[in-house]
């Protein structure tokens, strides 16, 4: 009875110890990765870098659209530029242009 009971547990004991030991190996889902585990290079997914865009730009006027209340404005990739009629340059939107005379259409008559 005894041996029995001996020869169980170490049974039972070998096979937790076996199976415990066993490395577990996923799917081979990287292509740099060889069927024997060694790895051949990394692989890296490069970031496109994001566009930079000018904050002045120089466009010739006859390019330019008008807006509904006559400013000329230029869009390049999504960014709208808008006319200084000071300097005659298109400056990238911001909010102080509405309060900018220089950006106002009839800046040329007031000065």
């Amino acid at each position: 009875m005894h041996k029995i009971r001996l020869i169980v547990s170490l049974f039972v004991l070998f096979a937790v110890l076996h199976s415990c030991s066993k490395k577990t190996h996923p799917s081979v889902s990287n292509p740099s990765v060889m069927e024997n585990g060694a790895v051949t290079g990394k692989t890296f997914e490069r970031r496109t870098p994001k566009a930079t865009f000018p904050k002045v730009i120089t466009v010739n006027d006859s390019a330019a659209r008008k807006s509904v209340d006559g400013r000329l404005y230029y869009d390049v990739m999504g960014h709208r530029y808008w006319r200084n009629y000071k300097d005659g340059k298109y400056y990238l939107f911001n909010k102080s242009m509405y309060n900018n005379a220089a950006f106002d259409p009839d800046f040329k008559k007031k000065n």
